[in-house]
């Protein structure tokens, strides 16, 4: 199947073609027709499975399909909005939207000044796309209108709820013209998407790549997994020597914390290997310049949090390294599928501590991995497992060793029984 058999216009396929792209992906073969079509849409797929494609190219074409007068609107109109999770996702889909030019697009993000976007976004745009809170900010400074809008898309629809922006979506909502088109796409379909896509959603196209991150499939079988047992406080000299031996080679490293991005870059630059933190305390700007940096070839090694495990491309990434486990096994895929994209090859290394074995043992089952937990010579782990300690209840039950509300109120009870002082 080529993309000129799927509907779209002879300057659409030409601008697909620009980019180097003749073979539409799953997601992009099942949801271009349905939406030139003016269905909903509900989408199961991950990052970089080609969905931002998927909805920019019938989404255009529909756009450019409209009479002139409603095309183009009147005063601060937007004819299509699609809502985001996060600054980095915005503007990579801001960048396909402009690399297929066709119509005004805008990309409106908090971090940064909002006076330029205002001036952007004078006389509407066909395309905006934005962070809810920002959007709101644009809404309560009279810089844009809503009613107008045809087409809504919501992309990564369980991070835009995971991330806190259920009331502000609620808020965007209300704003909305309830005659439109709507495409929900998601990684996941916890109940909140699934509530969320009943009340949006009209008679909606469903579609489902097996592939997706929440699905039981193994990750792509181009990126080489690997897990090291290592103890917690040799991890930082491990990953100094696997940057030594696969030096060249860009490397991204997932931590747990923000404080902990800071700490492990500082200690990996101190010893003259370039690596810098990318997390969310950062300023927009900053942001924007670290991952150009990096894509640039710039730094040697990128410490991030999970701000990187969605909605971030980097081509011909060869190297992931999850230095902190994710917390959800849903997240192990996102955070290695950075790496091993359009068919490059890739590997993906978890280092294993002695507590996080347990934990490790899950997301292998779930994603029907069966990795051997490798020893480097010189750090061979020496820690054992913090052993769990329980204790019986009252009821003979057995609980954790730190006592709930319930046992602390029974324990002051039998200190005080009733009729004491």
């Amino acid at each position: 199947m080529l993309f000129s058999t799927l509907g779209l216009s002879p300057a659409l396929c030409h601008a697909v073609a620009q980019l180097g792209l003749t073979v539409p992906t799953p997601i992009q073969s099942q949801a271009i027709a349905p939406i030139l079509q003016g269905r909903d849409v509900l989408a199961q797929a991950q990052t970089g499975s080609g969905k931002t494609l998927a909805f920019a190219l019938p989404l255009l074409q529909r756009l450019h399909t409209l009479p002139p007068d409603n095309r183009h609107g009147y005063g601060r109109a937007i004819r299509s909005l699609i809502l985001v999770p996060t600054r980095e996702l915005a503007v990579q889909v801001g960048e396909v939207m402009q690399s297929l030019q066709q119509g005004k697009v805008c990309v409106v993000t908090g971090g940064v000044s909002i006076n330029p976007q205002m001036m952007a976004l004078r006389g509407g745009a066909d395309v905006l796309i934005g962070t809810p809170g920002r959007l709101l900010d644009l809404v309560r400074n009279n810089a844009i209108q809503l009613a107008t809008v045809r087409f809504l898309v919501l992309d990564e629809a369980d991070r835009l709820l995971d991330l806190g922006f259920a009331e502000e979506l609620a808020q965007i909502l209300t704003l909305l013209p309830p005659s439109r088109q709507t495409l929900l796409f998601s990684a996941t379909f916890p109940p909140e998407v699934s509530g969320l896509a009943q009340r949006l959603l009209r008679n909606p196209v469903n579609i489902h790549i097996e592939s997706d991150a929440d699905s039981s499939a193994p990750p792509p079988a181009q990126i080489v997994q690997r897990a090291i047992a290592v103890d917690a406080k040799r991890r930082t000299q491990l990953l100094r020597q696997l940057v030594t031996e696969h030096q060249g080679q860009r490397m991204l490293v997932f931590v747990a914390t923000q404080y902990a991005a800071e700490m492990v870059a500082e200690k990996l630059y101190k010893t003259g290997i370039y690596a810098t933190a990318f997390h969310g305390k950062l300023s927009q700007g900053a942001r924007k310049e670290v991952l150009t940096q990096f894509k640039d070839e710039q730094w040697e090694v990128l410490i991030t949090t999970d701000l990187a495990a969605r909605g971030i491309d980097i081509a011909k990434l060869p190297i992931v390294v999850n230095y902190d486990l994710p917390r959800s096994a849903v997240d192990y895929t996102h955070r290695i599928g950075r790496t091993g994209r359009a068919g490059e090859a890739g590997m993906a290394i978890s280092f294993v501590t002695a507590d996080e074995q347990s934990h490790f043992a899950i997301i292998q089952k779930r994603h029907q991995l069966n990795l051997p937990l490798e020893q480097i010579t010189g750090f061979e782990p020496q820690d054992k497992p913090t052993p769990r300690v329980l204790v019986a209840d009252d009821n003979g039950g057995i609980k954790g060793k730190r006592p709930s509300k319930k046992d602390k109120l029974r324990a002051a009870a039998n200190q005080n029984p009733p009729g004491t002082i």
